[in-house]
């Protein structure tokens, strides 16, 4: 095993290095830096200018446009991008329905859908979720029976991500009830502007509007947006989770936010004297900084035996759960570090376009926002106690 950077790879640091410098818009990486909201022009206008360069499907295979980059440049690529200020990418049309059309999909699927995902024609969501069937996702009711060559999907989807911006969900549908739970679901593609489709918005408690409830009521989708076979839609399901799990120990966002937390440390000061050089405060991000160092020295461990042929196995839970909670870590120190000033919650200040006077200073208006957000870190993507089930049963062999 060999956990260092060849040379390669080290060029190849300097040369996405180089591309950001010259490439990302500043204005979006300010954004990015005060943790305002990003429209949905921002987000579009990054993913053209990385498409431009060949770098936005970087899971995919060469032949449909992806980049062929080993595990390690896109660890070095998602860094780069995290300590640049870069948005970070919306997965669901990029890297988690594209690899399922890829390896489950027709080829007319392919070929219709994956070059309007490259050019940000088409704003995918995800229909996973519904009430009561969240953490036990095969637990799922949302129908679909078929009539002709048409299924009719009845039911509600929950906490469906940037639903209000998109134009197309993938879900899963039971269309055999009486199957057993994980049998009897079914993927489908479906398009947002059917008839009988009602989105409604979830305000959280940070007061953003990210998450939606989405209901189907007699929504007529053409049996050709099935993908894979009728029933086997929880292979395609656990296939999608794999690549939502990846890279959820967020090495490069927390080190973004680790270095933030640091200047606002500096700057801030508690009688006369940056806070930073308080014994106390300094010691909690010490903690959380060797939490960090340890999770990137596992995460390039096991992205070496990658590199050598190997699978991650229960690893990934364990970088899961530890990105998570370092992550909540850090941006509880930062609502610290600012002390009241961290208590307004100032909604205008996080619009995208605010360019009035921050009632304290630039950055203090998202920490709140971000801290009540990040909560639900430990929850999605398989919660953090479902990660710990894993490592018992797979590690432990409890």
């Amino acid at each position: 095993m060999d956990i260092h950077f060849t040379p390669e790879e080290l060029a190849f640091r300097s040369e996405v290095r180089a591309f950001l410098e010259q490439n990302l818009p500043a204005d979006i990486a300010e954004k990015v830096r005060l943790g305002r909201r990003l429209s949905k022009e921002d987000h579009q206008r990054w993913q053209k200018i990385l498409n431009k360069q060949g770098w936005y499907a970087v899971n995919w295979p060469v032949e449909y446009g992806g980049t062929g980059w080993s595990v390690v440049q896109k660890h070095i690529f998602d860094e780069e991008c995290a300590a640049a200020g870069a948005p970070r990418l919306v997965a669901f049309g990029v890297n988690m329905v594209a690899p399922v059309i890829i390896k489950f999909g027709t080829q007319a699927q392919k070929d219709y859908y994956l070059p309007r995902i490259l050019r940000s024609e088409d704003w995918w969501c995800q229909g996973y979720s519904e009430p009561g069937a969240g953490s036990d996702l095969a637990s799922l009711k949302t129908r679909a029976e078929r009539d002709g060559d048409h299924y009719v999907v009845n039911g509600q989807k929950t906490w469906t991500t940037l639903g209000q911006h998109a134009n197309r969900i993938f879900c899963l549908v039971r269309t055999d009830p009486s199957a057993k739970k994980q049998e009897g679901i079914s993927f489908l593609l479906i398009d947002m502007d059917t008839p009988g489709i009602t989105v409604r918005p979830i305000i959280t408690l940070d007061g953003e509007h990210e998450v939606n409830e989405v209901f189907f009521d007699n929504v007529r989708v053409p049996v050709e947006n099935l993908v894979g076979e009728e029933n086997k839609g929880w292979t395609c399901a656990k296939y999608l989770l794999t690549h939502e799990r990846t890279g959820q120990a967020g090495i490069g966002l927390s080190k973004a936010a680790l270095a933030h937390l640091k200047d606002i440390a500096g700057a801030e000061t508690v009688a006369g004297r940056p806070l930073i050089d308080d014994p106390l405060f300094r010691a909690r991000i010490a903690e959380v900084e060797m939490r960090l160092m340890a999770v990137e020295m596992s995460t390039l461990r096991i992205l070496a035996a990658t590199r050598d042929g190997g699978v991650p196995g229960a690893e990934s839970s364990l970088l899961k759960i530890q990105g998570s909670e370092i992550r909540q870590a850090i941006s509880g120190l930062m609502r610290k570090a600012l002390g009241p000033n961290a208590l307004p919650f100032l909604e205008p200040e996080l619009e995208p376009e605010f360019d009035g006077e921050p009632l304290y200073r630039d950055y203090s208006a998202s920490p709140a926002s971000q801290y009540f957000n990040l909560r639900k870190l430990s929850i999605y993507g398989g919660s953090n106690e479902i990660q710990k089930n894993i490592i018992a049963k797979q590690v432990l062999e409890l």
